[in-house]
């Protein structure tokens, strides 16, 4: 990624976290902000395509394979439904979801394709997140997978908590996907330091309104909110809100235009979020002040 001493015009400066600023809550994207995206398309999302076709005949009969397959059914008819109604004809048809009534293998087999055209379009819908949570939690709990964050993470969000911050996640992977990630990394679960989590059932992560349910829902004043993520995107409305926001850059990450650069604050570490500049602090803590 380009350096941006390089760019042309005047960096942002970068965001820090000392005794004068007015913050409560910490907010956390996960792929690219505090996991590699390389994880997730590299790991993750292999083992569902490699798995789905097992999985759906194992789990077939089951009551939660069974309301994942019609939440998918209800999503790809409302593909449908828009496709019928927009006026754009070179958008691509989705593949639709057969009922029960049709051949199983027929079925399972049509669910398979709309959740593969559902991953190469990249649509971060709820109902694809649902499924996918439910099968990586077998993976994780087998230790077929175990969940990667950066070195930064854990040491900033010990910081945080002992400034009496309150630390959350927000991102399109279900809760349930999210709660897996962070109760199996190779540092164990860090579940105990995460204040609550939030998915696309709270709203798309690229609307305004998003941000500020959020932050009725955790009782903090949207400029008391600072929110990293890794796009633009995201940041943009977190931004309109009236949350603080910061972009993080990191290995792999898309790289920020010349204007986006100069839009928004933007760190390579959460350890520059500190006046110290040198990195995070290791508060010692014990686990019931933690958990207050």
């Amino acid at each position: 990624m380009t350096s941006t001493k390089k760019r042309q015009g005047k960096p942002m400066p970068p965001v820090v976290l000392d005794e004068n600023t007015d913050l409560k809550c910490i907010i956390l994207d996960i792929e690219g902000t505090t996991t590699a995206i390389s994880f997730v398309k590299d790991i993750l999302f292999p083992y569902i395509r490699k798995n789905l076709k097992k999985y759906l005949e194992t789990h077939w009969e089951e009551e939660q394979c069974q309301g994942d397959v019609q939440a998918l059914r209800e999503q790809s008819i409302n593909d449908s439904e828009e496709k019928q109604s927009s006026d754009d004809k070179l958008k691509v048809v989705s593949p639709k979801i057969l009922s029960n009534d049709e051949d199983m293998e027929l079925t399972r087999q049509s669910v398979i394709d709309y959740v593969l055209f559902l991953m190469d379009a990249d649509r971060k819908v709820t109902s694809l997140k649902q499924l996918q949570g439910h099968m990586w939690k077998k993976a994780y709990s087998t230790g077929e997978v175990v969940g990667q964050i950066y070195e930064d993470v854990l040491p900033a969000i010990k910081h945080w908590i002992s400034e009496r911050k309150k630390v959350y996640i927000y991102s399109s992977g279900s809760v349930e996907a999210q709660k897996l990630l962070f109760g199996h990394t190779a540092e164990g679960s860090i579940l105990e330091f995460i204040s609550g989590h939030f998915d696309t059932k709270i709203g798309a992560k690229v609307e305004v309104d998003s941000y500020c349910k959020i932050a009725k829902e955790i009782g903090c004043k949207n400029k008391e909110i600072l929110f990293l993520t890794d796009v633009t995107r995201e940041a943009r409305p977190a931004k309109e809100a009236g949350c603080h926001v910061a972009v993080v850059l990191r290995p792999g990450n898309a790289p920020l235009s010349d204007e986006e650069i100069q839009e928004f604050p933007h760190i390579s570490s959460f350890s520059e979020l500190y006046a110290e500049g040198s990195g995070v602090k290791k508060p010692k803590l014990d686990r019931e002040e933690i958990k207050s």
